[in-house]
C-alpha cells in the first residue's frame, strides 16, 4: 500500500492539499487559528513539488518559469492574510500539474508495456542438447534458443520448428495471431501460443525490431512540437516581464492613481496570479504527448511531436511502389495452355521445374499450383541464371522462363496479342515450352495492397497531391499507378532521381512526404519534409525516416493525418482560449471588478480546461477501425 502511495505521491499531496483547503474553510468561521494551520498545511503539501521543480529549474537552467510566479502569488496572498485564496491557488495549480503528469505518464505507459514484454533471459540450447539460461544480451547470431508455450521471444530470429502460432500484437498491433512456418522470421517481444519452439538467432539484442521500437518511442517523447518549442522559448521572457510589471503596477496604482497601498498590493497579487501563462504553457505539450500515445497504440511511431504537427500541413505525398503500394511479392493472375496440352498433364512438369527455385516468380507459380497437382519425378534440372530452368525426360526438353530462353520460334499472332496486352497491364510473362514450342504461359503481377486505393483516395479528397516514384519499368509502374488513380507516376528512377523529384515537389507544393521501405528510398526519405518508413523496411530507411508505420499498413497514414489536424486545432483552441482568459482577467483586475478567489479560479480553471482539452487526443481516431481491422503482417 505504501509503495502505491509513493508511486502516486504527487496525486496524494494534491489530495491532502484539497482536504486541508476544505477543512480550513469549514473551520474559518468558528476556529480561525485552526483554519490557518490547515491552510498553511495545504500550501506546503500542494506547493512542494512545484516549488522544488521551479527553484531547481531556475538554478540549473538559469531561466524563470511559471512555477515561480505561482509560488510568489501564494506567498503574497498569505502575506495579506488571504490564506484561503493562497491555498486554493496552490490546490488548483497542483491539480493542473497532476493532470499534466497523468498525460505524460499515459504516453510513457506505451514504453512500459513494451518493456514488460521483453524477456531479460533466454533458454540457450547447447551443442550437447542441454539447456542453459543466459542473459539475452549474451546471445550471438546462429545460437539456438528454446521458447516455451506462452513465453515471449527473447530476440529476433527464424523458426526452426515446423509450425507455430505467434501473437505479434506487440509489433504490428494485430489482434489475430500469425501462423509461422519453418524458416519464417520471429520477432522479440512476440508470444509463442503453440508448443515449445526452437529459434535460430539472427541479430544481437540491441538490434532487434523490438529494441528499435522502444528507442523510437523514447526519442519521440523528447522532441516537442514547433508550437511547444516556441511557447517554451517565450516562457522565460514572459515571466521576467510579469515580475517587472507587478511591482510597477503596485507602485504606479498607489502613487499615480491614489489607491491605498493595501488595495494596490492586493491588486498586484491578483495580477501576479492572472498574468501567469500557466494555461498558455500547457497548450501544446499535454495534447502532443496524448497524440503520440494514441499513435503508438495503432502502430504509428513519430520520432518527435514536430513531425506529427507537420502532417497537418501536408500538400503532397509520394510512394515507392514495390513493398509500399504493392505487397512486394508477385502472384499468378493469368494462365494459358494450348488445347492439345491439358493443364493436368502439364502442371506436374511446371512444378518439377519451379518448386526448387528461389526466384520470386518461381515461388509464386509453385504456390499457385502445388496444392492441386503432384510434382513430376524427373531427372536433374538445369538452371540458367536470369533466364529460366530446363529439364530432359525421355529426350524431350522442357523449359520455363523468359521468351528468348524457352524458344527460338516467333509467337503466333494470337499469343503475341494476348501477351502484349497483359504486359501493358504491367504483368510479367513466364513461358513454358516443350521442344522449343510454346505450350503455356503465366502472367504475374505484384498487386496493390488492399488498403492502398482507400488511402490514396483519402489524400486526394483532402487536396493532397499523390505520386509514385519507383525504380521499376514504365509499363509496370503505369499499370499499378493508373489502377490506383495516382496524380503523378515516375518510373525507372535511381535514388538520385528520386531525391531530385522530392526537391522539385517541395518547391511546387510545400510540405511533402515520402513513403518507402528500401535502401534506394533512403535519400528521398531524408530529403522530404516528412520521411515515412514501413516497420519491415531496411535499417537505413527506418533510421532516416521521421515516422515509422510499425504495422506496415498504409491506412495508418489516414490516422496520422487526422491526428495531426485534430492536434493543430486543439493547440490553436488552447492558445486562443488561454490568451483571451489572461487578457480578460487582467482587464477585470485593473477596473477593480475581480477579487483574488475569482482570479485564482479563472486562471487555474483555464489551465485545467486546456489540459483536459488536450486529453481529447487520447480518444480513438475516426479512421482507427481501418487500421485495427487490417491483416498485414511484417
Amino acid at each position: 500500500m505504501l509503495h502505491k502511495y509513493i508511486k502516486n505521491i504527487k496525486l496524494l499531496f494534491t489530495i491532502i492539499c484539497g482536504g486541508s483547503l476544505l477543512i480550513g474553510w469549514l473551520l474559518s468561521t468558528t476556529h480561525s487559528h485552526f483554519s490557518t494551520t490547515f491552510f498553511m498545511m495545504g500550501i506546503v503539501f500542494g506547493g512542494y513539488f512545484q516549488t522544488k521543480e521551479g527553484i531547481m529549474e531556475t538554478i540549473q537552467e538559469k531561466k524563470f518559469n511559471v512555477d515561480l510566479l505561482m509560488i510568489l502569488a501564494a506567498i503574497g496572498a498569505c502575506s495579506i492574510h488571504y490564506y484561503f485564496e493562497g491555498t486554493m491557488l496552490t490546490f488548483i495549480f497542483s491539480l493542473s500539474g497532476t493532470l499534466e503528469e497523468y498525460t505524460t505518464n499515459k504516453s510513457k505507459k506505451e514504453i512500459e508495456g513494451l518493456l514488460s514484454l521483453q524477456p531479460e533471459t533466454a533458454q540457450l540450447l547447447l551443442d550437447n542438447q542441454t539447456v542453459k539460461e543466459v542473459p539475452v544480451d549474451q546471445l550471438k547470431v546462429n545460437d539456438y534458443v528454446l521458447v516455451p508455450k506462452g513465453d515471449s521471444m527473447p530476440i529476433d530470429g527464424y523458426l526452426l520448428s515446423q509450425e507455430s502460432l505467434i501473437d505479434e500484437s506487440a509489433i504490428n498491433g494485430e489482434s489475430m495471431p500469425a501462423t509461422k512456418n519453418k524458416q519464417d522470421p520471429l520477432f522479440a517481444g512476440t508470444i509463442n501460443l503453440s508448443e515449445q519452439l526452437t529459434l535460430c538467432v539472427t541479430t544481437t539484442s540491441d538490434q532487434t525490431v523490438f529494441s528499435k521500437i522502444l528507442n523510437l518511442v523514447q526519442e519521440a517523447q523528447n522532441t516537442p512540437t514547433q508550437a511547444a518549442s516556441f511557447i517554451e522559448k517565450i516562457e522565460n521572457l514572459y515571466v521576467k516581464l510579469v515580475l517587472f510589471l507587478v511591482p510597477l503596477f503596485i507602485l504606479g496604482s498607489h502613487f499615480l492613481l491614489g489607491w491605498s497601498f493595501s488595495e494596490s498590493f492586493y491588486r498586484g497579487m491578483i495580477l501576479l496570479v492572472v498574468a501567469s501563462p500557466c494555461a498558455l504553457v500547457a497548450s501544446a505539450t499535454p495534447a502532443t504527448l496524448a497524440a503520440l500515445s494514441t499513435g503508438a497504440r495503432y502502430g504509428i511511431l513519430f520520432k518527435g511531436g514536430r513531425y506529427l504537427e507537420q502532417f497537418a500541413d501536408l500538400k503532397a505525398i509520394s510512394f515507392d511502389k514495390t513493398g509500399t503500394l504493392t505487397n512486394g511479392t508477385p502472384i499468378v493472375t493469368n494462365t494459358y495452355f494450348l488445347p492439345e496440352y491439358p493443364q493436368e498433364r502439364i502442371i506436374p512438369y511446371v512444378l518439377a521445374l519451379e518448386s526448387h527455385q528461389t526466384h520470386p516468380l518461381a515461388k509464386a507459380i509453385t504456390h499457385y499450383f502445388e496444392k492441386d497437382y503432384p510434382i513430376k519425378d524427373t531427372v536433374t534440372i538445369a538452371t540458367e541464371t536470369g533466364s529460366g530452368v530446363s529439364l530432359y525426360e525421355e529426350d524431350i526438353e522442357w523449359r520455363i522462363g523468359k521468351l528468348n530462353f524457352v524458344t527460338n520460334e516467333t509467337l503466333s499472332s494470337t499469343l503475341l496479342e494476348q501477351t502484349t496486352n497483359l504486359q501493358k497491364e504491367g504483368k510479367t510473362m513466364v513461358y513454358l515450352s516443350r521442344q522449343q514450342k510454346i505450350i503455356a504461359y503465366f502472367a504475374l503481377l505484384d498487386v496493390a495492397k488492399a488498403e492502398a486505393t482507400e488511402c490514396l483516395a483519402y489524400f486526394q479528397q483532402n487536396g493532397i497531391h499523390t505520386a509514385m516514384i519507383t525504380g521499376d519499368q514504365a509499363l509496370t509502374a503505369h499499370a499499378v499507378g493508373e489502377h490506383l488513380a495516382l496524380n503523378s507516376i515516375y518510373a525507372n528512377c535511381l535514388p538520385t532521381e528520386k531525391n531530385k523529384l522530392i526537391s522539385e515537389q517541395q518547391r511546387q507544393f510545400g510540405t511533402n512526404a515520402m513513403v518507402g521501405d528500401g535502401i534506394n528510398d533512403a535519400p528521398a526519405l531524408a530529403k522530404a519534409s516528412l520521411g515515412i518508413s514501413l516497420g519491415n523496411a531496411t535499417d537505413i530507411a527506418i533510421d532516416v525516416a521521421d515516422v515509422v508505420l510499425i504495422n506496415n499498413q498504409l491506412s495508418s497514414l489516414i490516422v496520422c493525418h487526422q491526428l495531426a489536424i485534430k492536434l493543430k486545432k486543439i493547440i490553436f483552441q488552447n492558445i486562443l482560449f488561454s490568451s483571451c482568459v489572461i487578457l480578460l482577467l487582467i482587464a477585470s483586475n485593473f477596473f477593480g471588478n475581480l477579487n483574488l478567489p475569482f482570479g485564482v479560479i479563472g486562471h487555474e480553471g483555464s489551465t485545467i480546461l486546456v489540459i483536459l482539452n488536450g486529453l481529447r487526443m487520447l480518444q480513438k481516431p475516426r479512421s482507427a477501425n481501418l487500421v485495427s481491422n487490417m491483416t498485414v503482417k511484417p
